[in-house]
């Protein structure tokens, strides 16, 4: 997600609880086998906002399963990532959670006023958890680079800049994926949309405006990426590496949330710099990458990079072989003016490749709008079953690590 730059202040910790895992490969896998009905006058691609009630429709499963049947809405959901604005989540994103229609929440600064208050709004959302007939923990995440990228108070303090420009950089990096997993662990939070692996190409451009590259140098934000990610990660913290394929060329007026951004780079500029840190990344074994939504003509002049399987299919899944979780930057952005609105947008990102559907606007109905149109893709055959089912394991097993 692009820069957004908030006020920091004290922390406490508080030990992640714990919620029993699902066996979602073969859950998944019989619910795709026979299809339930859609609910009752689901939202269209269009983004149309409504305030779906939880389907009476279900696909029976094996009595191996340790969870009862999933509806379209509940595959749909473990796709999707709910947000909400103020400091209090509403009874309707609880109601979802308690539904197993939402497969987590993005908390951003108005959602937090002290870590004991977004502890106790976390713990609200285990409890509604619990109740869900998705037995697995939520994917609880924030944006917490470090710097003046932070949505908790507390570590990482130093900037990606910061971490590159100090004394041991590497220690400083591992140092910075440590305090960013304890801190966010000690709250109760379980992902982490970072760190950056945009090499910038100038000061004050895009990347490098609010400290948010390691170097203009691709070896130096694979290494120190990398460290960061290892040590986040050993904290209990999924890292997400952002924002492939890259937006380091791109200038400091250049932002994705408020305007389409075309970055015209040779392929092989691309992938031998602004690809470079992906693949040290894979082997320290990220568990998320977010897909930038810059379009990138030399691997897709028509789509946005989230929108494109020639993006998201081929050159991060086949060439580099990423395995683990995409996700989408905020679907409310701007770049996207032209694609839609909420569903056709969800469903578009689903055609491409992309896992995780990350709707960020701060209303519980964008992530509505979301589960609606992939649960009537996937039902309608405009979403591939097989390749709907991969992609739900895939964020299943996430969610399940969490654990």
């Amino acid at each position: 997600m692009t820069a957004r730059i908030f006020a920091i202040g004290p922390v406490v910790s508080r030990q992640l609880g714990k919620v029993a895992g699902a066996a979602v490969a073969v859950l998944l896998s019989a619910a795709c086998a026979a299809p339930a009905t859609s609910p009752a006058s689901p939202a269209s691609a269009s983004g149309n906002s409504k305030t779906p009630a939880p389907s009476n429709s279900h696909t029976t499963m094996p009595s191996t399963s340790p969870a009862p049947a999933l509806t379209p809405r509940q595959l749909a959901g473990e796709r999707v990532v709910y947000s909400y604005s103020g400091l209090t989540p509403p009874q309707s994103l609880l109601d979802r959670i308690s539904a197993g229609e939402a497969a987590g929440v993005i908390f951003f600064k108005d959602n937090i006023s002290s870590p004991a208050q977004i502890t106790s709004v976390i713990q609200r959302l285990e409890n509604a958890n619990a109740a869900s007939p998705v037995r697995m923990p939520l994917l609880l995440m924030t944006d917490q680079e470090g710097g003046q990228v932070r949505r908790m108070p507390g570590e990482p303090t130093l900037s990606a800049k910061q971490i590159g420009q100090s004394a041991d950089p590497k220690a400083a990096a591992a140092a910075a994926g440590t305090g960013a997993g304890q801190n966010l662990a000690g709250v109760g939070m379980n992902v982490n949309l970072g760190p950056v692996l945009d090499v910038y190409r100038s000061k004050g451009d895009f990347a490098d405006q609010y400290g948010r590259s390691y170097s203009a140098d691709p070896a130096v934000v694979s290494s120190l990426s990398s460290e960061f990610i290892t040590a986040q990660q050993a904290a209990g913290v999924a890292a997400a590496a952002k924002h492939f394929p890259g937006l380091g060329p791109a200038s400091a007026g250049h932002n994705t949330d408020y305007e389409p951004v075309t970055l015209d780079v040779p392929l092989s500029t691309l992938r031998s710099v602004d690809e470079t840190p992906y693949p040290a990344a894979i082997r320290a074994g990220v568990k998320l990458i977010m897909v930038s939504w810059a379009t990138y003509p030399a691997l897709d002049p028509g789509r946005p990079a989230g929108l494109s399987p020639a993006v998201v299919r081929q050159e991060l899944r086949q060439r580099l072989g990423f395995t683990g979780v995409t996700v989408t930057d905020a679907l409310e952005a701007r770049a996207l003016d032209q694609f839609g609105g909420t569903g056709q947008r969800a469903v578009s990102a689903a055609v491409a490749g992309m896992d995780l559907i990350l709707c960020s606007g701060h209303e519980v109905s964008q992530g509505d709008d979301a589960v609606d149109a992939l649960a009537k893709a996937y039902e309608s055959g405009q979403l591939d079953r097989a390749d709907f089912t991969a992609a739900a394991d895939r964020v299943a097993a996430l969610r399940g690590s969490r654990s």
